[in-house]
């Protein structure tokens, strides 16, 4: 009766330990999103949003350029293995020495994980080294539903022409071990190769994978 008891309370401890672990970041590689309007080879859906130092930003400034969409939430595992690794830094200033414009967007909603404000997003910026183009805050969550993002990291790359070239997971290890970028398949930085080679992008999908999209409920 003692063992089955001991047994008992170890297994409710592991239960609770999920359920809290849950609270802090909910792991997700769902790909559902009711209502998302991007799509593979048309048009990326179009916005409009404030960026950290106050300023509007919307897709169509940037006509002609290859675009990459970040979705990210500092206090999630999955986005901080990026960041502590040094790896989406390392990517963004890759690419945007090359003309890329990478915009990181911030979906959380105020009072949930990973909502910050304009001086704490551009803070994290220099803590982290971080290279973005813009870091752009979309709180009531119109457009990260509208492009379907679901988890942070979610990821996605607009050609020139304004249509939608890759969207999905970084790289093809769902993840929060920072050893595990070393050996990765970064699907976003072979797609950006490949379209700044002309080629068309070989990976235009992949599975998403990181902390649920905190959006406004």
């Amino acid at each position: 009766m003692i063992q089955r008891r001991t047994l008992l309370g170890a297994g409710l401890l592991g239960l609770a330990s999920t359920i809290a672990v849950g609270l802090v970041c909910t792991p997700s590689t769902s790909t559902a999103n009711p209502g998302a309007q991007a799509r593979i080879g048309s048009p990326a859906p179009g916005f409009s949003l404030t960026d950290s130092n106050g300023k509007s930003v919307s897709l169509a400034d940037f006509k002609g350029k290859t675009v990459v969409l970040e979705w990210t939430n500092h206090d999630c595992p999955y986005v901080r293995k990026h960041y502590t690794g040094q790896a989406m830094q390392g990517l963004q200033k890759k690419w945007t020495d090359k003309g890329v414009v990478w915009l990181s967007v911030i979906s959380s909603a105020p009072g949930e994980q990973g909502f910050v404000t304009p001086e704490q997003a551009n803070k994290l910026t220099v803590d982290r080294s971080a290279k973005p183009t813009a870091v752009l805050f979309d709180s009531k969550g119109a457009v990260g539903r509208t492009y379907g993002a679901s988890v942070t990291p979610h990821m996605y790359i607009i050609n020139g022409d304004g249509t939608l070239a890759f969207m999905g997971g970084i790289d093809d290890k769902a993840s929060s071990r920072i050893e595990d970028l070393k050996t990765a398949k970064n699907f976003v930085d072979m797609a950006l190769d490949e379209i700044a080679q002309g080629k068309p992008v070989s990976t235009t999908t992949s599975r998403p994978y990181g902390c649920s999209v905190k959006y406004q409920s």
